[in-house]
């Protein structure tokens, strides 16, 4: 017999910065104590918060250093984990459908099977849409994983040996970058870019002349750089990018990829050996399909205020995947990860509740600003001020600091205090010996 039986199931699929978070809390405080039998379910092994994933994809970041193992989380914190892909939902039977576990070589190492629960919280958050558009899938990348991420360092470390290689100077577009979208992950991505190859000529590249060969562009449909911002942060991020000779193209929508850049619809043609696809988000398709659960265009699932789905309360959503309104605002509320880390932390108080046989309360989302970082070069956000109902723009120092702040209130709340002064101080330590860009 197992040694849950009889418990009350909570199943959460998705290992994001939410879904961990959540499974971290609920198993702390509920299965720890035998109060319930909490899962955590997710394709991957291993966790790297994806706000980092620009820098993963550039070489500024190990993964290896920050990434998180979802087995010894589990371990540590009184939950279970299974490895596996959502694909699907027995609403009646109350299972979730998961896909076959397959190996590198396309081996089934663990078969298809569903997983019972009680109560269900999708967190699997979102993908990039590229709306369709010819030529991207085959063509770009997307950074919605760690493994897309270290695809594109691949890739970035091949074009610049190969660029060493040939005869000076290199042929045109040997460095070519071209970036689509110019929200927070493109613009981060292009200043750490530009970084990163001239800490590779350092290393021993030194057939490349960075400041003639490396061709960074961010080309984006809507009239200016990250939305997000006020306009004067916008304004000032696009004059440094323009000192770092970054190449922006808004009002320039993308109508093909090929294998040697993307074509606009100007008829503009901008060469590339690297195409990077950061432009619009969605659910994962299937959530479209999800046995009589109701989605909007973006295959997100339509919550209430309490996080519950608009059809069955015994399931909740949380993060990207979740369509939530915004009370106060209109429309709903934005995919961020400040919005998953504050519905984890409403449920994991909410949950326990409704084990209670008590109805759980409404989740209002608190606004606390936007922050893009470019790398070494500055941080820009802004932040909400609480006095004048306004915003506070902020720059410099200041907002590098609130910046790193976010990734160790994420870490916080999945280690506590003590591990993450200790692995902070070793990171320090380590950083001084070490490669300041990740060379393989």
């Amino acid at each position: 017999m197992s040694r849950d039986q009889g418990l009350h199931r909570i199943v959460i699929v998705g290992g994001g910065a939410g879904g961990l978070e959540l499974a971290t809390r609920l198993g702390d405080r509920l299965g720890r104590r035998r109060r319930a039998a909490v899962t955590l379910i997710d394709r991957s092994r291993t966790h790297v918060w994806k706000p980092l994933l620009h820098k993963v994809a550039a070489g500024t970041m190990d993964p290896g250093d920050h990434e998180l193992n979802y087995f010894a989380q589990a371990h540590w914190h009184g939950f279970r984990y299974q490895q596996g892909e959502m694909i699907g939902l027995d609403h009646a039977a109350r299972r979730v459908r998961l896909a076959p576990v397959v190996d590198a070589e396309g081996v089934a190492v663990v078969p298809a099977r569903a997983v019972p629960y009680d109560t269900l919280v999708v967190a699997i958050g979102s993908q990039t849409n590229d709306f369709g558009t010819p030529g991207a899938a085959a063509h770009s990348i997307s950074l919605d994983s760690a493994e897309q991420a270290a695809r594109f360092h691949a890739r970035l470390l091949n074009s610049c040996l190969k660029a060493d290689l040939e005869p000076v100077p290199p042929s045109p577009g040997a460095l070519g970058i071209v970036i689509i979208g110019a929200g927070a992950t493109g613009v981060e991505l292009s200043a750490e870019l530009h970084k990163v190859v001239r800490e590779l000529v350092a290393y021993g590249l030194d057939r490349i002349d960075p400041e003639r060969d490396l061709r960074i562009t961010i080309v984006e449909a809507a009239p200016r750089i990250l939305p997000a911002l006020p306009d004067r942060l916008a304004a000032a991020t696009l004059r440094l990018l323009t000192k770092l000779h970054v190449e922006v193209l808004t009002g320039e929508r993308v109508v093909e990829v090929g294998a040697g850049g993307v074509r606009t619809a100007s008829g503009r043609f901008v060469p590339a050996a690297i195409v990077v696809w950061a432009a619009g988000v969605k659910a994962p398709d299937f959530l479209r399909e999800l046995d009589g659960l109701e989605t909007n265009r973006q295959n997100q699932l339509l919550v209430t205020a309490t996080l519950e789905s608009t059809r069955d309360p015994a399931i909740f959503a949380l993060g990207d995947c979740a369509a939530c309104a915004w009370t106060g605002k209109g429309g709903n509320v934005p995919p961020r990860a400040q919005a998953a880390h504050q519905q984890a932390s409403h449920l994991a108080r909410q949950l326990p509740r409704r084990l209670a046989g008590q109805s759980p309360r409404p989740w209002r989302y608190r606004d606390f600003g936007s922050l893009v970082s470019l790398g070494r070069y500055s941080t820009v956000g802004s932040l909400m001020d609480s006095i004048t109902r306004g915003s506070l723009m902020i720059e410099g120092y200041f907002a590098r600091l609130m910046y790193l702040s976010l990734y160790k209130m994420h870490e916080l709340a999945l280690h506590g205090p003590a591990k993450v002064l200790l692995d902070t101080l070793v990171r320090m330590i380590t950083r001084r010996t070490e490669p300041q860009v990740k060379l393989h």
